[in-house]
């Protein structure tokens, strides 16, 4: 089958899209408003933007009504927190995926608990087992969405996951997004060798 994007409408381009690229990592945002409610949600148009300097980006789709609250408050603060989606958290992780009012917390309707970060203003999530504390570097208005890059300044890795720098998946137990209601585990890890030559 073939598809012209220009003919299809926005739901139908979302759902080849999000039905193809998969798994998707998820940031699970943080970010503190103007009136200093902490609002967190999760985004799995994520990935790593550079290692050096580490920067991560995220795209913040926009609703009807304009900008998501996680796209106002890092524009409006410069800051915020990423944090890794392990199996542990990943259902009350959705319920923060839930449309409230701008000033409500989402993370009311959780019993996850909110910890002060090192070197920004806004909390973190103290049952993630990886977290980054961020500084927003660049931002880029697209039609319909928000792009983000934030550098981190502050890992945050549970003692048990980390040796030698390397992180063991196995421990992490990260979730992917799939399509619809679906997520996904790491599943079976092979290594293949890079060609050197």
């Amino acid at each position: 089958m073939k598809f012209d994007a220009a003919d299809l409408s926005p739901k139908e381009n979302y759902k080849l899209l999000i039905g193809s690229i998969i798994p998707r990592p998820i940031a699970f945002v943080t970010t503190k408003g103007a009136d200093g409610v902490v609002n967190a949600a999760p985004f799995s148009f994520f990935t790593v933007a550079s290692s050096n300097p580490p920067q991560l980006v995220i795209a913040v789709q926009q609703t009807e009504q304009g900008q998501k609250d996680t796209a106002k408050n890092i524009l409006l603060n410069q800051e915020y927190v990423i944090h890794i989606v392990s199996e542990e958290i990943v259902e009350a992780v959705n319920e923060t995926a839930a449309p409230l009012a701008y000033g409500e917390s989402e993370l009311e309707r959780t019993n996850l608990t909110l910890v002060d970060s090192d070197l920004i203003d806004v909390p973190a999530v103290a049952e993630a087992k990886i977290r980054f504390e961020l500084k927003l570097t660049d931002h880029l208005e697209l039609e319909g969405a928000n792009l983000l890059i934030g550098e981190i300044v502050r890992y945050h890795v549970a003692d048990e996951l980390v040796e030698s720098f390397r992180i063991d998946p196995d421990g992490l137990k990260a979730i992917a997004r799939l399509a619809g209601n679906d997520y996904a585990k790491v599943g079976d890890i092979f290594t293949i060798a890079r060609p050197t030559s």
